[in-house]
């Protein structure tokens, strides 16, 4: 079974705006890379069909599938490198509280994708309060 990372989403407040960020920090062809201080001991069963979920104002909205995890410099300079991929998979609104850094996030606890044709594209605020009253 897959082992997933959760991670807070810190400057933008949507997927939307998230996209908006990558376009205007990545070149052409350039990877998308997550840096983060610590390296996961864990990160080849994360690279083994794990992705990292987002959290947007307390709310897991969306995922990416993880390619790699690497560990960049030596010492106290060492820094880990996440690539991940492009496509950006929403998944059904799930609240969760504030943490540092970022965590492991088991696959039987990872939120389920959201079925696009099913639910078109509603906005998130909306999906976020069907999902707090159980309608979703």
């Amino acid at each position: 079974m897959a082992l997933h990372m959760i991670k807070l989403v810190v400057g933008t407040a949507t997927i939307e705006d998230l996209l908006d960020w990558r376009a205007g920090h990545a070149g052409p062809g350039e990877p998308w890379i997550l840096r983060t201080r610590m390296t996961p001991k864990r990160g080849a069963e994360m690279v083994d069909g794990g992705s990292i979920y987002r959290v947007f104002k307390g709310v897991i909205l969306c995922r990416q599938r993880i390619l790699a995890v690497n560990t960049v410099g030596e010492g106290a300079a060492a820094r880990c490198e996440i690539t991940l991929d492009e496509q950006i998979v929403r998944v059904a609104p799930t609240p969760r509280r504030a943490f540092q850094g970022w965590r492991y996030l088991e696959a039987c606890d990872a939120p389920p994708d959201l079925d696009a044709e099913a639910f078109g594209e509603a906005p998130e605020e909306l999906a976020r309060q069907l999902r707090e009253i159980g309608a979703w």
